[in-house]
């Protein structure tokens, strides 16, 4: 039995990431190779919505939307009932509970999370941050982090240094070797939250041989075999303990997942 294609029609008076994001996260918790997604951005008009709505009852689709302008919101809203056609406001409801719990209008603005703010500069001033201090490459940074993290080679680092610098937070990251010291400034730090990255030996052999597969280098180094693994974790996990840092262990954990506990973290400092 073939099963029908997905059609998702993305509706917003902006850009449409929002909705996008949740569709894509929504998808992934079925059984599903391919979506088809038709975006529909930068609505103004009532007439654009029942273009978009029939197009969606001949198809059989369903309407993700984010529109903030409340007349936009009940059209689309009155012509999926007409049309019978499954249409889900992304935004709406969370609004609505905004202004209902804390007695505030809002803005009314499409595409305000694409402004050029200043929030947006720290951002752009924080991946620089991570690319310029990545790896340990300038001790320098260790001081003016927000954020340090510190394990063996593979278990990390940089993905979370540049998705935590996206979210505007410095983070510098110092590999641990086993025969080389680390700087002895990263014991000093006071108003830095360091953090230590882990792996079981099982799971770092595994991204670590593949990542030779992709570089093109053939497997036959320590680098990839389980003792000397092994005894470069127990390395690792004992400098952490000298900096009495918590640890997390990224075995099984998504770069989100492993953002969120530093995060958590962050905000308990």
């Amino acid at each position: 039995m073939n099963r029908k294609q997905p059609i998702f029609y993305l509706c917003s008076d902006a850009l449409g990431d929002t909705a996008e994001m949740v569709v894509k996260a929504t998808m992934q918790q079925f059984a599903v190779d391919e979506v088809n997604i038709k975006r529909y951005h930068y609505i103004q008009t009532e007439e654009e919505i029942y273009a978009l709505i029939l197009d969606a009852q001949e198809n059989g689709g369903i309407v993700a939307y984010t529109l903030v302008e409340p007349n936009l919101r009940e059209v689309m809203k009155r012509s999926a009932i007409e049309h019978d056609v499954q249409a889900i406001d992304i935004i709406g409801p969370l609004m609505q509970a905004y202004i209902d719990t804390f007695n505030d209008s809002p803005k009314e603005m499409p595409g305000l999370q694409y402004e050029l703010d200043a929030k947006y500069y720290n951002r752009i001033e924080a991946i620089d941050f991570a690319v310029k201090y990545d790896d340990g490459k300038n001790i320098g940074g260790l001081l003016a982090a927000d954020i340090v993290l510190v394990g063996v080679s593979r278990t990390s680092k940089t993905p979370l240094s540049i998705y935590l610098a996206h979210k505007g937070i410095k983070v510098a990251n110092l590999p641990l070797i086993p025969g080389i010291a680390p700087p002895s400034e990263i014991f000093t730090l006071q108003n830095t939250l360091i953090v230590g990255l882990t792996m079981d030996p099982n799971h770092l052999l595994k991204v670590r041989t593949e990542r030779l597969k992709v570089i093109g280098l053939p497997n036959t180094t320590s680098y990839t075999e389980y003792e000397p693994v092994k005894s470069e974790l127990n390395y690792g996990n004992m400098i952490m303990k000298q900096l009495m840092c918590p640890v997390i262990n990224v075995s099984n954990k998504s770069i989100e997942e492993a953002a969120v506990e530093i995060l958590g973290l962050m905000n308990k400092k």
